[in-house]
């Protein structure tokens, strides 16, 4: 458990002075969490044996770190009643735009693949 959390906090430390010393606009966090994902894409399976037993109750109990979230939410409740339209709106937008970015990679990715990928009709039963 004790290594999981320092390999953890290890790659979070080092995207936090990655930000810091490049000035990056993307959290420190962030950045750990993408190179701990490479990481764990090179190192064929070492370090997640580690980090497997830890992450996985970490996972059971995912739902008690959205509370926090919850209570500020909660506590700026008349704030938010205030000024609902731009959240609304931004909300909204942030939405199609994800929608659309996603729709737009997928068919990138599709005409890149061309005659490489399986085409729609093979897939259905």
């Amino acid at each position: 458990m004790l290594q999981t959390f320092a390999i953890l906090l290890t790659f979070q430390s080092v995207g936090e002075l990655l930000t810091y010393s490049l000035r990056l606009p993307v959290p420190g966090p962030v950045i750990g969490m993408v190179l701990l994902v490479t990481y764990l894409l090179v190192d064929k399976g070492r370090v997640l044996e580690i980090m497997q037993g830890t992450v996985s109750e970490l996972l059971r109990h995912l739902t008690i770190l959205f509370v926090p979230a919850g209570v500020g939410v909660m506590t700026q409740l008349s704030r938010i009643g205030q000024e609902w339209l731009p959240i609304v709106v931004a909300t909204v937008v942030s939405t199609w735009l994800a929608i659309a970015a996603g729709a737009l990679v997928t068919r990138a990715l599709m005409r890149r693949m061309g005659d490489h990928g399986e085409s729609h009709e093979e897939l259905a039963p």
